[in-house]
């Protein structure tokens, strides 16, 4: 394992982070500051609350999630995606690395751009609402593996993008819808007993239902089943991608 060259990649790309503070940090942080202030104090004055955890901590954990989500999948495309843009990629072909040194490198960064991201956002939503985590190491587990697993996702759509247009086609017309129908602001038990099992067919929902109960110890489906569906997701990406290089798939090309 080539260590010296994983940090290398991975430390560019976290200096990007650095240099774009506003856009990668505060801005996420920001949007998700109003929609506390919109959804939690104004709304969540109104509904009361959800199986006794009041609406404004209730939405804590989804606004994570689609925050997370949204970043994962950003950071991982743009890493993998400006290198192709540039030509530079082909310098990181060429070096003495494996195709999971450089997966390493440049889904690392991601995730740990996102895992930061998260974090802040947690604390920023103590100067809006008192929120207790029961299970603060599967709280943690579940900010992991959502980032990396979206962080794979982010870099196949990274490789498969061939314009900026594309790498915002994913986020915006399937990522975020999927998150706000996940159960970011409600529970699916709210639902019609039609739409319950409807919603069971999206994966954002055993993500944000996992991390809702490391919170609260309540959450929409089982959530053994939770961890099952994203350990499953997370493998299908880490072949594909494996698969993406031994092809030479938008890379040699």
């Amino acid at each position: 394992m080539n260590l010296y060259a994983i940090r290398a990649i991975f430390r560019f790309e976290m200096s990007r982070t650095w240099r774009t503070l506003m856009q990668s940090i505060a801005s996420p942080v920001l949007s998700t500051s109003l929609y506390f202030v919109v959804f939690g104090a104004a709304i969540g004055s109104r509904v009361g609350q959800i199986e006794g955890v009041s609406y404004a901590a209730f939405i804590i954990p989804g606004l994570v999630m689609l925050s997370i989500l949204n970043e994962s999948v950003s950071n991982a495309a743009f890493g993998i995606y400006l290198p192709r843009f540039t030509g530079t990629i082909y310098e990181v072909l060429s070096a003495p690395l494996s195709h999971i040194e450089i997966i390493i490198g440049y889904v690392g960064a991601a995730a740990s751009k996102s895992i930061v991201l998260g974090l802040l956002i947690l604390i920023t939503a103590r100067c809006f609402v008192t929120y207790e985590i029961a299970h603060p190491f599967w709280m943690i587990c579940f900010l992991f593996l959502t980032a990396l697993t979206f962080s794979l996702f982010g870099f196949i759509i990274g490789l498969w993008a061939d314009g900026f247009e594309k790498l915002q086609i994913v986020p915006l017309m399937i990522l975020t819808p999927l998150t706000f129908l996940g159960g970011s602001f409600y529970s699916i038990n709210m639902l019609p007993p039609l739409w319950q099992k409807v919603a069971l067919v999206n994966p954002v929902v055993y993500l944000i239902s996992g991390f809702r109960w490391s919170f609260y110890n309540i959450a929409d489906v089982n959530v053994e089943t939770s961890v099952m569906m994203i350990l499953v997701f997370l493998s299908l990406l880490l072949v594909s991608i494996i698969q993406i290089f031994r092809t030479g798939y938008r890379l040699k090309s």
